[in-house]
């Protein structure tokens, strides 16, 4: 009986040895590291996203962002490394490059898309979010899953600050609508993504413009109240954006100075697991402020 169990027992570890060769044979040696590393990457984004010191941040995410692109050319189908850099771009950019240096910010907003498209292809998403016909480009929409909202979030979030930053280029203003289909997206498969960031989007979107170019304070504060209520107003930017595109749209001097004198008032330990952002946040709040006279 010990004999055959002990039979048994050397079978299933062959088995179970083939099927791992199996399973490895697609993957080189380097993509087998890359993988093996990924849980110190959701360690380090975790620590970035806590981080206080801004100079820290500021000196630290470049070479990290390095070190990710390197992985990402030894593993170039690794969707969740795509996010991490789309993520990454787009933070440092908005944290300490757009306000200084904006034809930069566009360069790196423009990195931010490709790494989030290339989380889109590797997900089976065919269609170029830039250049197919929107008709196209709605209608895969249509078909995408929950599991395809981060790569459908950066991609539509990377595309609209770029935006954004160089809207004196027609054709970069085109994009807005195709931006805009990806978080409609977002928005119908889940609404509070990333701290209600589909909402904020929104808020942006239909805030930073007149009417009669389609903008829509009624659903701008409607979609900035929603955002909000995703983090019990813990996450500052929601503010910031709302003084920078809807109160300062609607000439709002007052609505300005209140959100933004409150988010310079905030504690600083009123998120801790988004203290990085809430200190972007509080700097660009003092920025705006000092802007007002100016603005106003």
């Amino acid at each position: 009986m010990t004999a055959r169990l002990s039979k048994l027992g050397q079978g299933g570890l062959v088995t179970a040895l083939l099927l791992l060769a199996t399973l490895l044979s697609g993957c080189s040696t380097s993509q087998i590291v890359v993988r093996g590393a990924m849980p110190l990457m959701d360690g380090g984004f975790t620590a970035m996203n806590r981080e206080t010191d801004l100079e820290l941040a500021r000196d630290a995410i470049p070479a990290t962002l390095k070190m990710l692109e390197g992985m990402s050319i030894k593993d170039p189908r690794n969707t969740q490394l795509h996010l991490y850099l789309a993520q990454g771009f787009y933070g440092y950019s908005y944290s300490f490059v757009e306000l200084k240096n904006p034809e930069r910010a566009v360069a790196l907003y423009t990195r931010c898309l490709e790494h989030a498209k290339a989380a889109l292809t590797s997900q089976g998403f065919v269609p170029d979010p830039e250049r197919a016909a929107l008709a196209e480009l709605e209608q895969t929409l249509s078909t995408t899953t929950a599991r395809q909202v981060p790569a459908l979030f950066w991609s539509a979030s990377c595309m609209a600050k770029r935006t954004d930053v160089h809207r004196t280029d027609p054709r970069s203003i085109a994009q807005l609508a195709r931006a805009a289909a990806l978080m409609q997206r977002v928005l119908a498969l889940d609404e509070n993504y990333y701290y209600g960031g589909p909402h904020l989007f929104f808020g942006v979107y239909y805030g930073g413009r007149a009417p009669m170019f389609g903008g829509d304070f009624a659903q701008s504060e409607r979609h900035f109240a929603q955002a909000r209520t995703a983090t019990d107003g813990k996450l500052l930017i929601t503010d910031v954006l709302y003084a920078e595109f809807l109160a300062r749209q609607q000439l709002d001097r007052n609505a300005f100075h209140q959100r933004l004198t409150a988010v310079v008032a905030a504690p600083d330990d009123l998120f801790p697991d988004m203290a990085f952002a809430n200190r972007v946040a509080k700097q660009r709040a003092q920025y705006m402020l000092s802007k007002e006279a100016e603005w106003f």
